[in-house]
């Protein structure tokens, strides 16, 4: 039986093409979308989201969720993905509207009654922090918990520290990862490099004709040129794509280890930070009083606490997008 998936999402222009190859998935069996806001407000999320499953045909239930992080003001991205988040191009309104619960009451109850469940988060944390705040039991029924977000070796691409989804919301990310989640780290360095669509791989997509090939490519227009600006590389970097063939595939992220991973929220210069315990020294900060007053649960044990993945195989992500959008 399909694996059952619960995907959490700001859904913008890379969010779309990780439910497409979710919802297009043999081995998933995408339960229920929730949104968060994030790359763009969370009204606009939710509509994203549900025009994306009418793309593929299926009628997945999507719920609306929290409209700002827990303690700051929402920090959209809309120059990178466009005012309505999906490059801007005048998209119809979805046909379906959102359910009437709740993001967060629905994940509480999808978690608990489906047991071993795929959580996979896109966006911001702040519907799962929410959610485990109000049913800390949520943890023992979800079998892995894929997240985009953070930077663990290397620079972020909101500031020189933090990558959006963390720095949005860190007080969230931070309640997560100490709640004993069964973390999967996927960085934004891993949907970089040879990662990224080049040209030629964009002009492959537009030549599979289908509808939901160019959509991805369309709706990734104006993230194209953001890339550009912001990296001088030309091509399309899609890191929740990336996370979620990882997620459907874990063999796809090669290289991996565990560690404790904490995430910054008291100075503006780091905030966001996702700090990654390469060394195991932070288990031997026991007396530190900084640090135990920090963590909710008033344990000291710092050991790790997420699978962070280091590495990808770069043509086997390709070819499960490709897949998806055949």
């Amino acid at each position: 039986m399909p694996e059952a998936i619960l995907i959490d999402t700001d859904t913008a222009s890379d969010d779309a093409v990780a439910l497409i190859m979710a919802l297009r998935s043999a081995s998933a069996r995408v339960i229920a979308i929730t949104t968060v806001a994030g790359n763009v407000g969370v009204q606009q999320a939710t509509r994203n989201a549900l025009f994306t499953t009418e793309l593929c045909g299926v009628g997945t239930p999507v719920y609306q969720g929290a409209e700002k992080p827990l303690a700051r003001s929402l920090v959209t991205a809309e120059w990178f993905h466009g005012a309505d988040g999906l490059g801007d191009h005048g998209y119809p309104p979805p046909r379906r509207a959102a359910e009437k619960q709740h993001a967060v009451e629905a994940i509480i109850s999808l978690v608990r009654s489906n047991p071993g469940l795929l959580l996979v988060t896109l966006g911001p944390l702040t519907n799962i922090a929410l959610a485990l705040a109000q049913a800390p039991d949520l943890v023992r029924n979800v079998g892995r918990c894929v997240i985009m977000g953070g930077a663990p070796c290397c620079e972020g691409n909101v500031t020189p520290a933090a990558e959006y989804n963390m720095w949005v919301d860190p007080e969230a990310a931070r309640i997560v990862f100490r709640s004993g989640l069964p973390i999967e780290l996927v960085g934004w360095q891993l949907c970089r490099g040879a990662a990224v669509l080049a040209p030629t791989d964009i002009q492959f997509i537009s030549n599979l004709g289908t509808e939901l090939a160019n959509f991805a490519v369309e709706c990734n227009s104006t993230a194209r040129e953001a890339y550009r600006t912001q990296t001088g590389e030309d091509g399309i970097s899609l890191p929740d794509p990336v996370a979620m063939s990882i997620a459907l595939d874990p063999s796809i992220g090669y290289e991996s280890s565990r560690h404790y991973v904490d995430v910054e929220t008291a100075t503006e210069l780091t905030r966001g930070m996702t700090v990654v315990d390469r060394l195991g020294v932070a288990a031997n900060e026991r007396n530190h009083a900084t640090w135990a007053e920090l963590l909710h649960s008033g344990s000291d044990q710092r050991g790790p606490n997420a699978k962070v993945y280091w590495a990808i195989d770069t043509p086997r992500w390709k070819q499960a997008l490709y897949a998806a959008l055949r």
